[in-house]
């Protein structure tokens, strides 16, 4: 079986576990698998995305599927290309934040329903495996199709441009494929005297990533961001990763704001227009998220980690927003899908509408639930240290135990989740805490300890 298939989307290292033979083979087994008349693709600025791309078109094509290109891209402008345009499905060639040898995929359905492990990446797997497919009764045809202008009209739908205030926003794309939204949106501001000014940092793409594989989970790239938005006395910083499928946000001081808080905010935000409606949360981090949904009148669901989950299980409770603590949020309108251009619009018109400033509209809920952050530690054996962390707080009585993602155990204070990366070879380790922000470092370092024989360099 290939081995850059994943749980919910396709990644490896290029030669490795990748390359345009394995492309080609993938989308002629998505192709055969799914049957479409019609499948989008795009691709974000890595060296290896375009002829990558080709290669995933021309198995398509050899399936007798008729391609529509949509050029270099985020994520969710296939997503939003899966629902607009007539077509059956769509794949964005993407490896986001992963390291520089790296590439994948992410497929959709027709309607841009995900496809995981769980729901046919198994079956298109085997197929591409196989390599044995049966000659399709006509080859598919490629054509080119700009989608940016309709995305961008979409995006705008989420906001009434009129109740911006002046606001000043430091836009960081990291070199990925980011910047020609910004740009897109910039004229559209323009065009309707939106009093937005943007400062552009690592603006254009660049496959030689010179400022570092855009990641703002890793606080060693957070700084160009920080430093712009104290330089320019911004009111917000924003920081994309390569697919800019995650938002990050800085507030008017250049503090990092952890995603956990967005979450929060966004989902209190719907439940104010839209009460008693359903919001999608991970279990890393929810003791924010459930506080915040519950006082709004809402009703908080619980999924697994991951796009691919998140998104189906928004499907089954047709939530109107769902949020990750890793930057990823999720819109009803926006097909389920996840999107890292509208958390900011509407976070810029939350700022624009209440007066208040970034550091405001989160600062109590980072008070009453402050947590570590996402840690991350290389591990040899993710179950081993697992199964030593979860059989010495078993036996510390927790109010309760999750295994909805990895080990998640609560306590009448404090709780974690420590869990395996889908895509790293990763452990991953979140803790949270109830109005103490002095009781998670002593937790960190207790939960450190039994993780025997990992690095204890922080990733």
């Amino acid at each position: 079986m290939l081995t850059c298939c994943k749980a919910y989307d396709i990644r490896g290292q290029l030669g490795a576990d990748l390359d345009e033979g394995i492309a080609r083979r993938i989308g002629r087994a998505y192709g055969e698998y799914l049957r479409p008349r019609s499948v989008v693709v795009g691709c974000d600025a890595r060296l290896s995305s375009p002829a990558l791309k080709q290669a995933v078109a021309e198995g398509l094509m050899d399936a007798g599927v008729d391609v529509v290109d949509i050029g270099q891209t985020g994520t969710e402008e296939v997503n939003f290309a899966a629902f607009h345009l007539d077509v059956d499905g769509g794949i964005e060639i993407t490896a986001s934040h992963n390291p520089m040898d790296y590439n994948g995929m992410k497929l959709v359905r027709g309607g841009a329903q995900p496809i995981s492990g769980d729901t046919g990446l198994r079956e298109i797997e085997r197929l591409a495996s196989g390599n044995t497919f049966a000659k399709a009764a006509k080859r598919g045809t490629l054509r080119h199709c700009p989608i940016l202008s309709p995305y961008v009209d979409h995006l705008l739908g989420y906001i009434e441009p009129a109740r911006i205030r002046p606001l000043r926003l430091v836009a960081n794309a990291g070199n990925g494929v980011a910047g020609h939204v910004v740009d897109a949106l910039e004229v559209r501001f323009r065009e309707r005297a939106v009093p937005l000014e943007f400062i552009k940092v690592h603006h254009e793409p660049d496959p030689a990533f010179p400022n570092g594989i855009p990641n703002p989970l890793l606080p060693e790239n957070r700084a160009a961001t920080a430093e712009a938005v104290r330089e320019h006395r911004a009111d917000m910083g924003l920081a994309w990763d390569g697919d800019f499928d995650r938002c990050f946000f800085f507030d008017e001081a250049g503090k990092f704001i952890e995603g956990y808080y967005i979450v929060g905010l966004l989902a209190a935000a719907f439940l104010a227009r839209h009460p008693g409606e359903k919001i999608i949360h991970d279990p890393r981090l929810t003791w924010n998220t459930i506080d915040i949904v519950r006082r709004s009148g809402g009703i908080p669901v619980q999924s697994k980690t991951g796009h691919a989950f998140i998104k189906e299980r928004m499907r089954a409770e047709n939530a109107i927003y769902g949020g990750e603590m890793s930057a990823h949020h999720y819109f009803r309108e926006f097909a389920y899908c996840d999107s890292g251009m509208i958390p900011w619009l509407l976070v810029a018109e939350l700022m624009s509408t209440t007066g208040k400033p970034l550091s405001s509209l989160v600062g109590d809920r980072e008070t009453a639930f402050p947590c570590s952050g996402e840690i991350n530690y290389r591990v040899d054996d993710a179950q081993a240290a697992m199964q030593r962390v979860e059989g010495h707080f078993i036996g510390m009585n927790p109010l309760m135990v999750d295994r909805t993602d990895g080990i998640g155990l609560e306590f009448a204070d404090w709780r974690f989740n420590l869990r395996s990366s889908n895509t790293e070879p990763l452990l991953r380790l979140n803790v949270e805490a109830e109005g103490n922000v002095d009781a998670i470092a002593p937790r960190i370092e207790e939960i450190e300890a039994l993780i025997q024989g990992i690095p204890k360099r922080k990733m």
